[in-house]
């Protein structure tokens, strides 16, 4: 339901009595997500990730913190809507969110607008807006190891199908940016809406070019029907995706359809196989064994670790700013100071990348956080 108030600082931790000191909390975080819409696949996790967050660092320099989750309902009117509610009724320090990039964006404005740091937890259009980071990863940073992998396995002509709307555009362009200088021609740009029930005439159109192989731009279950529509159709060619589809119900609804795709994500979801030295597996092992405490399942997508990875930006920040500022909380001189302290950040090791951020830079990681997968029997594994 849209606008729907969820209140996790008590549930998160499971202690009824810490309730009525969470609702005097002295630091508050507006997350925006979609728990219901097509971008639900993204949103649940994503939201529980939060809840996770805030069981691990329930205190920030001695201040308890309260988590405030709206759902957009997958719409970005509502996610701007839920927006300007956090900051102008909740007075929230901090925005985070959300499920898909149209909806990030329209975050994005009323952060801008509204002069109140954001956290975004999806890629966001390369626009100047001085009050935004984001914790995922950049699209050609991702699309460019895909590129990279098609190179090595002999790819030369590669078709598109993705999203008709920002998230579909980012990743196309990425691979416009990436591909002619690996010596592959882009050879077709076909696109749906997230709401669509079929893609079988774009399927038809990308097989009638004969790729070599099919890369997608969609995210969630909807980013699932290129594969359903490529595998009816009989397509043997290459399969390629983004970190866009890294969540189990993508897995559900594509089955064995997705069988051999490869795909970069950020180094979690394969916490267990990288390297002993690897710079993010600690900090990835102990989220995995919060998130399986607090939702008593097992985490199996990397959405829900952007989430902690924005928890610890902006806890690191958070200190940082109560620190070297005589503002309090809740109000706009200590937003002002925490937005300082959040592009400032330095080496801030997470579960998907060790992240640096600077002025005028929405992004703040490097190729440490990138890792290519194969979905094999609907496992990732990690294809160094």
């Amino acid at each position: 339901m849209k606008n729907k108030l969820i209140r996790y600082a008590a549930v998160a931790v499971g202690v009824a009595t810490l309730a009525a000191g969470a609702l005097a909390a002295d630091l508050k975080v507006g997350l925006s997500v979609s728990l219901s819409g097509p971008n639900s696949s993204l949103g649940i996790p994503y939201a529980k990730g939060m809840r996770a967050a805030l069981a691990y660092l329930p205190v920030i320099a001695g201040r308890k913190v309260q988590l405030i989750v709206l759902d957009d309902g997958s719409d970005p009117t509502t996610a701007g809507r839920n927006a300007r509610k956090l900051i102008e009724e909740d007075k929230v320090d901090v925005l985070m969110g959300t499920s898909g990039v149209p909806s990030t964006m329209a975050m994005a404005q009323v952060a801008e607008e509204d002069k109140t740091p954001m956290i975004g937890l999806a890629p966001i259009s390369p626009t100047a807006n001085p009050w935004v980071v984001t914790v995922a990863q950049p699209t050609q940073l991702m699309v460019d190891a895909v590129v990279e992998r098609m190179k090595r396995n002999g790819v030369k002509t590669v078709g598109y199908i993705g999203f008709s709307d920002a998230w579909g555009d980012l990743v196309y362009n990425a691979l416009m940016k990436a591909a002619p200088a690996a010596g592959i021609k882009v050879v077709g740009n076909e696109r749906y809406a997230r709401s669509d029930q079929s893609v079988t005439g774009q399927a038809l159109r990308i097989i009638a070019l004969h790729p070599d192989a099919v890369m997608t731009g969609g995210a969630g279950t909807p980013g699932a029907l290129p594969f359903l529509a490529l595998a009816d159709l009989g397509y043997k060619g290459g399969l390629y995706g983004q970190h866009g589809l890294i969540n189990a119900d993508f897995i559900r609804v594509a089955g064995a359809s997705a069988n051999g795709a490869l795909m970069p994500t950020g180094p979690v979801i394969v916490a267990g196989q990288l390297p002993a030295n690897y710079p993010t597996k600690q900090i990835a092992l102990t989220f995995r064994k919060v998130y399986q405490q607090v939702n008593h399942a097992p985490t199996t997508d990397a959405f829900s670790a952007y989430s902690f990875d924005g928890w610890l930006v902006f806890a690191d920040a958070a200190k940082r700013a109560l620190a070297a500022s005589h503002a309090q909380p809740g109000t706009p001189a200590f937003r002002t100071a925490l937005r300082d302290a959040i592009v400032s950040t330095k080496e801030v090791v997470g579960t998907h990348g060790v992240y640096n951020f600077k002025p005028g830079d929405a992004y703040g990681v490097d190729r440490r956080a990138r890792v290519i997968v194969k979905l094999e029997n609907g496992k990732w594994k990690l294809a160094p």
